[in-house]
């Protein structure tokens, strides 16, 4: 009979402290030489309770290595010229290296035309268009946190990508189109064979079942079941949700993408929900934050 090994679980806990200590590490650094600390802006919008917790977080981390930290709320009735107006004083801010509009934004405010209007040398969301396409172009860019976030755990979990057959899927601008470019991409943490899938996939189980490595951003609950997985797969579990659980204190349970007790047994590597992929989405618009204020991704004129 086979012998089966237990999954090792990618703790992105662990992975986010490390990270969190060499920027700790930066700063102290920059502070010795005379210099300010680095400083990350959150714009937000409105009262809903996942972008106040994102934000409340971003906002802790971000005093937790020493950036400066701000964060600017608007009640929902503001308007699009006044958001506008905004985004155009911390554009212009020298002492902004970078911000984010919380997303998503009031029904009535133009989500894209606000992304456009953020300076791209402080896109530190990497959802501007210039990021986007210098991204394609595997050109310096900002790479959107939770691709960014993957990125490093795939690297410092050791999983081994090259020649590798990765299946992604969900095809988003924040997670999975990016994802199938960078793990498509000629470098050492690479170079797979990349197949993009959504919801007009046909064969969908069929295709996930060939796949070494298959990240899944679809957001549906537990979406990816045992049957969907090959053995010694590695499964990122992109996704989070709250289901009901009479069982529970709080009447519900966390989830991912992935319907973790049963398709673990199955897995080389797989990350957990929550302490998975989350952990590491503040991390790297801190990461980000830090080439802003270096200018190491557009430099100085």
């Amino acid at each position: 009979m086979e012998n089966k090994k237990e999954p090792i679980i990618i703790d992105g806990k662990l992975i986010a402290s490390e990270v969190k200590k060499e920027l700790a590490q930066e700063v102290v650094a920059l502070l010795d030489e005379g210099k300010r600390p680095p400083h990350l802006v959150a714009v937000i919008v409105g009262e809903d309770g996942a972008s106040q917790s994102y934000v409340a977080s971003k906002e802790k981390q971000s005093k937790e290595v020493g950036f400066m930290s701000s964060v600017y709320r608007f009640p929902d009735t503001i308007t699009e010229q006044e958001l506008l107006k905004t985004i155009d004083f911390l554009n212009k801010d020298n002492e902004v290296d970078g911000f984010i509009v919380q997303l998503p934004l009031p029904k009535h405010i133009n989500e894209q035309k606000i992304i456009e209007s953020i300076d791209p040398r402080k896109d530190v969301d990497g959802f501007h268009p210039m990021n986007g396409g210098r991204l394609m172009y595997n050109m310096p860019c900002f790479v959107p946190a939770t691709p960014f976030g993957i990125m490093t755990m795939l690297q410092r979990a050791n999983i081994e990508t090259v020649g590798k057959n990765c299946v992604v899927l969900g095809r988003s601008n924040i997670v999975g189109t990016p994802m199938s470019v960078l793990m498509s991409r000629n470098s050492a943490n690479a170079n797979c064979t990349v197949t993009l899938c959504h919801s007009k996939t046909k064969d969908l189980k069929e295709v996930c079942k060939r796949a070494d490595i298959l990240i899944i951003a679809i957001g549906k609950p537990e979406f990816l079941t045992e049957d969907m997985v090959k053995q010694g797969a590695v499964v990122i579990d992109v996704g989070i949700h709250r289901v009901e659980d009479k069982t529970k204190e709080k009447g519900y349970r966390i989830v991912g993408d992935v319907k973790f007790d049963e398709v673990a047994p199955k897995c080389s590597h797989i990350t957990p929900v929550p302490g998975g992929v989350g952990m590491l989405t503040v991390v790297s618009l801190l990461q980000n934050t830090l080439k802003a204020y270096k200018h190491e991704i557009y430099p100085e004129d």
